[in-house]
């Protein structure tokens, strides 16, 4: 059979539509993982053997196990227990949880990364743990960790289509409709990982623009 994009063409706005779904979804399971991630990773390093403990407990579960296994538990599994999520709802809070397992750790290695000296400089000029965090060891950890976190949203992105399974009709879940109709797998697939490919590329561009600026502002 040869290949035929036209018959694919009247199917551009559900395509675009299910991008959409894509990238929200994406989009708020990358912004709640990094708040999880960043809370993680501080409970990681913190004095307190309660809050370390509770990190390691969180992290071991969520990066141990399948993200399939976690989002089918979240939707499939919880209403035996009274707890019912919508689609979008289980698909968001399953990828929060398992990208923020990731991120604690490369949270917790960027702090780890910065000289310990800084802080003890810090303390002794008179500030506090948390002000030497936030304006000395968070500015130098942040740029440790954005080619780690970077990778990891990029595999968040990916990690999205899973959600098909969920019945929510992101980009993956749109193509395989489209080939129920049109029976052009390949043409349908290709476009589906093209438009992944884009959604992708324009992160690593901002991210990339983020690292310049950051390099750019520490020289001046």
């Amino acid at each position: 059979m040869d290949m035929d994009y036209s018959s694919i063409a009247p199917f551009l706005p559900a395509f675009a539509e299910g991008a959409w779904i894509t990238v929200k979804l994406s989009a708020l399971s990358l912004i709640i993982g990094l708040m999880l991630g960043i809370i993680g990773g501080l409970c990681k390093i913190s004095k307190s053997r309660l809050l370390r403990n509770l990190a390691f407990v969180y992290t071991w579960i969520f990066r141990g196990t399948p993200l399939l296994v976690q989002l089918f538990i979240l939707y499939f599994g919880l209403p035996q227990l009274g707890i019912r999520l919508e689609p979008f709802e289980a698909g968001i809070l399953g990828l929060a949880l398992n990208t923020g397992a990731y991120s604690t750790e490369i949270v917790r290695s960027g702090i780890q990364a910065v000289d310990k000296g800084q802080m003890e400089a810090a303390l002794s000029l008179g500030m506090t743990r948390t002000i030497a965090m936030i304006r000395i060891i968070g500015p130098q950890a942040g740029k440790i960790m954005i080619p780690p976190l970077v990778n990891q949203f990029i595999m968040t992105i990916k990690n999205s289509s899973m959600t098909s399974l969920l019945t929510i009709t992101d980009l993956f879940r749109t193509g395989e409709t489209v080939i129920t109709t049109t029976f052009r797998s390949f043409e349908v697939y290709t476009v589906v990982a093209l438009v992944y490919l884009i959604i992708n590329t324009l992160l690593m561009v901002l991210a990339y623009r983020l690292e310049k600026g950051l390099s750019v502002h520490d020289r001046a």
